[in-house]
């Protein structure tokens, strides 16, 4: 979609410095940039942007006579929201491919895509402007909302409640039985998985990432949060509103996570664990099984502990080893 820089400036709420009629309709690093891209520039960068061959220029100061900059407090965060603003598509795709099989009581609202080889079954709602690209599966009496994007080959088991503008990249599951046996001496005894899965407004899925249901209770990503792909999320999990969570993490059964949570790879989260609002846990940590994390600092090792106190014992096993000289 092509924008004016001008147009641009106003949207991000920035001070334009240059010519406002240049007309951008991509983006790009400063690097590959060209004169139909915009792109932004870190203070370390900036004797890039006068290389650069990109069309506008986000920046946080400075003066680059004979560019086009647009001067804004959070350069990074402008050029997101400029980026989804111009790269928005105007669809005019919208429809059910012959392929695809949807039950007759389904309800398919206004202007909805459902892609070659997928299925939708009985008593599911899709709102509108939602995406079904080919190959994904729609369980019976499962509703997602509008402006909805599901990748090729998403799972969605029946009776999982997704919001708007939710976004499940390729290969997710949603929905499945979570991991609950019951042993009676000789053989494990399967409990019952007949909870839901609800997903919120905004919330980002990555690819082959699976999200249980509950086991009686319901498994629910609050909204806004942001899940990395090859995640495992288990039964009856809540995970706060925009908490983010990096890829390989797993999280078992019945715990929580407070909001804005900022989880590493690699982290393991044992059952029944309490994590608080704003708690930060680094790369490769683990929380045991009923922990009460408190937030508000940053995490790391197993047993989670802080960043300052993981450091020093770190430093004191190394010293184990050292050879005396």
């Amino acid at each position: 979609m092509k924008r004016t820089a001008q147009e641009i400036a106003e949207y991000v709420g920035g001070e334009l410095r240059g010519d406002g009629a240049a007309v951008l309709d991509s983006v790009a690093s400063l690097k590959n940039a060209g004169p139909a891209d915009l792109s932004y520039a870190e203070e370390k960068f900036y004797d890039e942007v006068a290389r650069t061959r990109a069309g506008c220029v986000i920046v946080r100061s400075g003066e680059f006579p004979s560019r086009n900059v647009i001067v804004a407090r959070n350069p990074k965060l402008a050029f997101a929201r400029a980026a989804e603003w111009l790269l928005a598509e105007t669809r005019d795709d919208a429809g059910i491919h012959p392929s695809a099989t949807v039950a007759p009581d389904a309800e398919i609202a206004e202007g909805v895509k459902i892609g070659a080889g997928a299925v939708i079954e009985g008593g599911t709602s899709i709102g509108d402007r939602t995406v079904i690209e080919a190959g994904c599966f729609v369980g019976k009496r499962s509703r997602i909302g509008s402006n909805c994007l599901l990748y090729p080959r998403v799972v969605i088991y029946g009776n999982v409640e997704i919001g708007d503008r939710v976004i499940i990249h390729a290969g997710a599951v949603i929905g499945a039985d979570g991991f609950g046996f019951v042993n009676d001496g000789a053989v494990h005894v399967k409990f019952p998985q007949i909870g839901r899965v609800i997903i919120e407004d905004d919330v980002e899925i990555g690819a082959n990432t699976c999200i249980d249901r509950g086991s009686l209770e319901t498994t629910v990503i609050r909204r806004g949060a942001k899940l990395d792909n090859l995640i495992q999320i288990a039964h009856n999990v809540e995970v706060g509103e925009n908490t983010v969570i990096a890829a390989q993490t797993g999280i078992s059964g019945s715990s929580r996570l407070g909001a804005q949570c900022v989880i590493g790879g690699q982290v393991g989260i044992g059952e029944h664990a309490h994590l608080d609002d704003n708690t930060i846990i680094g790369g490769q940590g683990g929380v045991l099984n009923g922990k009460h994390v408190r937030g508000g600092e940053v995490l790391w090792g197993t047993p989670v502990r802080p960043l300052k106190e993981f450091l020093l014992q770190q430093a004191y096993l190394g010293r184990l080893t050292a050879k005396k000289k």
